[in-house]
């Protein structure tokens, strides 16, 4: 039976940096998948006036998960200054309601960037009224309490994951969709010299080291009380299944 997985972002190409492998895994696989993104990206570019770009990231982003085969919800809030507020964790407790997740893909707390953190903590506080019926939004209340993951850090900086999913068959997707960010990946490489489809590249293949195969992503269940399930909910490749003979065989 396919699931339904919600991935939560800060930025436009966020998701894609961080899980898009994972994410066109389930795709692939035949699970229902759903990319949000908290803020517009309209401060991303010092050459390009924030309105403007905006609709350019927002347009980015909706190529990117046509790409990946995934269904974009754009929440627009302003980047650079989002914010822990009620009004906005009820926006997100309204957005998990609309996809009723399986599961839901997020920021881990110590992320590098303030609107990472405060996505990360705004999911966090979410997930438990998404539940509640007497907390009222445009949408009633989603009928479980849901499994949470949190996606690799920007180049594997200070994440340890517990989980790791191979993206081998998927990294070209992943690639594919975040070339679709055209805006992001030229500022980066002007202002920074930063290659962000090397980053994708090496990120994988490091990862691919820890677990046994050629690329992959990494992520940490969140332990907590009636959240996680016995089994495992992120993708397995037939790559992992054999890999795993191989060693009970050797």
């Amino acid at each position: 039976m396919g699931m339904r997985i919600l991935a939560v972002g800060a930025h436009p190409d966020d998701l894609e940096l961080q899980c898009a492998g994972t994410l066109a895994m389930y795709v692939k696989q035949g699970h229902e998948v759903f990319m949000a993104v908290a803020t517009n990206g309209d401060k991303g570019n010092f050459d390009v006036e924030p309105e403007e770009l905006a609709r350019t990231r927002e347009e980015e982003f909706r190529q990117s998960c046509e790409v990946i085969g995934a269904t974009p919800i754009w929440m627009g809030y302003p980047d650079e200054l989002l914010e822990n507020t009620m009004e906005i964790r009820l926006a997100f407790v309204d957005m998990i309601r609309q996809v009723n997740p399986d599961l839901v893909i997020t920021h881990g707390p110590n992320d590098y960037h303030p609107d990472h953190r405060y996505t990360s903590q705004l999911v966090w506080d979410a997930l438990p009224l998404a539940g509640v019926a007497n907390v009222k939004t445009s949408r009633p209340a989603a009928d479980r309490q849901v499994t949470l993951y949190y996606m690799d850090n920007l180049g594997g900086i200070g994440f340890n994951p517990t989980e790791l999913v191979d993206i081998t068959d998927t990294i070209e997707v992943k690639k594919a969709a975040l070339a679709k960010h055209a805006s992001q990946t030229d500022i980066f490489m002007r202002l920074l010299n930063v290659d962000l489809l090397d980053v994708v590249e090496t990120t994988g293949k490091f990862r691919g080291y820890q677990s046994g195969c050629k690329y992959a992503e990494g992520f940490v269940k969140v332990e907590a009380w009636y959240r996680g399930l016995s089994k495992r909910l992120l993708p397995e490749s037939d790559a992992d299944s054999a890999f795993e003979y191989r060693i009970q065989t050797r």
